[in-house]
């Protein structure tokens, strides 16, 4: 018997939650930089819409390292969650999404954080 570290469970795809047409409209919308907004990101791309579970899901994806939250260093990397291709936030619209997110200030966004964002 081998003594293999257990790997972290497979992540579903972004697709597999959301619509394909509609994560394109929503990552071409802010292709520019310095242009990202949130709400408006979470309405095109649909996630608005969708029942918890699946805005749950949807924080797993993102959620890169598996911790439980999301930080500021997997935040700039967001929108390549949702696609291959989407673009890097820059600095300033990174901090500005972990702003209107962390709201008890711990530096990191929780699941009932995001969900309560993707709601705003």
């Amino acid at each position: 018997m081998s003594s293999a570290p257990e790997s972290p469970p497979a992540k579903m795809a972004m697709s597999s939650i959301l619509n394909a047409d509609d994560i394109k409209k929503a990552l071409d919308a802010f292709a520019v930089a310095d242009s990202f907004d949130h709400k408006k990101f979470f309405e095109i791309v649909g996630l608005k819409s969708k029942p918890h579970d699946d805005v749950k899901k949807v924080f797993t994806v993102l959620d890169a390292d598996n911790s439980g939250f999301i930080e500021e260093e997997e935040l700039k990397f967001v929108l390549k969650g949702f696609a291959k291709d989407g673009r890097d936030l820059t600095d300033k619209e990174t901090k500005a999404f972990l702003r209107a997110a962390d709201k008890d200030g711990d530096g990191k966004i929780g699941v009932d954080e995001f969900a309560a964002l993707v709601k705003e």
